[in-house]
C-alpha cells in the first residue's frame, strides 16, 4: 500500500509540475505576443520616423522611391489630421526650395487636403508605383546646377473596379548645395 501511495504522489506531483511549466509557457509567449503587437508600426508612422537629417536618400531614384511611399500613405491610409500634416512636411523634406516657395504652406495644406478628399470621394487607391531604373535617369546641367530627369508611374485603383489606370509622370530633380537630389517639379507624361 506504501508503494502505491508513492506512486499515486509522484504522479501528481509531475502532473502539477506540468502545469504549473504549461502555465509559465503560456503567460510568457502571451507576453511576448502583446509586446510585438504593440511594436507593430503603420506605414505613416514608417515614414514620419525617418530622419532624413541623418541619412537623405542618395540617388534621384531614392529621393523618388520616398516621395511614392507618402504618397502611398496620403491616398491608401488612415491618419490622423496632427500626421497628415506631418507627412505634408515630410514630403515638402523632398521637395526643392524654388519649388516649395511657389505656394505658402497654408495654400499647399488647402489643396493637398482637397486633392486626397478627391481621391478618396472617388474611391482610388495607389495599387503601386514603377520608376524609372537607375540606367534610365536622365542627367543634365541647367543654370550652373546639376540636374536629373526621371519617370514614376503610378498605378491606381479604384474600389469595386478590376482595371488599373496608369498615370506617368516626369519629374526634375537638382541637386542642393548639400548635394542632395531634390524634387524641382514633376508634370504628367501624356
Amino acid at each position: 500500500m506504501n508503494k502505491s501511495r508513492t506512486i499515486k504522489i509522484v504522479i501528481i506531483v509531475l502532473i502539477l509540475a506540468v502545469a504549473v511549466l504549461g502555465y509559465y509557457y503560456y503567460l510568457s509567449n502571451k507576453a511576448k505576443a502583446e509586446a510585438e503587437e504593440a511594436a507593430v508600426t503603420t506605414a505613416v508612422q514608417n515614414v514620419l520616423m525617418k530622419d532624413w537629417e541623418r541619412s537623405y536618400p542618395p540617388t534621384p531614384k531614392e529621393v523618388l522611391k520616398c516621395y511614392s511611399e507618402i504618397t502611398k500613405c496620403f491616398y491608401n491610409e488612415e491618419y490622423t489630421e496632427e500626421e497628415l500634416e506631418a507627412l505634408a512636411f515630410k514630403i515638402q523634406e523632398l521637395y526643392d526650395e524654388e519649388l516649395i516657395a511657389n505656394k505658402s504652406q497654408q495654400d499647399y495644406l488647402k489643396d493637398l487636403h482637397s486633392e486626397i478628399a478627391n481621391m478618396k470621394k472617388n474611391k482610388y487607391t495607389v495599387y503601386s508605383y514603377e520608376i524609372s531604373a537607375s540606367t534610365d535617369v536622365d542627367y543634365f546641367t541647367e543654370n550652373g546646377y546639376s540636374c536629373a530627369r526621371m519617370y514614376c508611374t503610378f498605378n491606381l485603383k479604384q474600389e469595386g473596379s478590376t482595371g488599373v489606370i496608369s498615370s506617368m509622370e516626369q519629374f526634375v530633380l537638382r541637386q542642393d548645395e548639400d548635394n542632395h537630389w531634390k524634387i524641382l517639379g514633376w508634370e504628367l507624361v501624356e
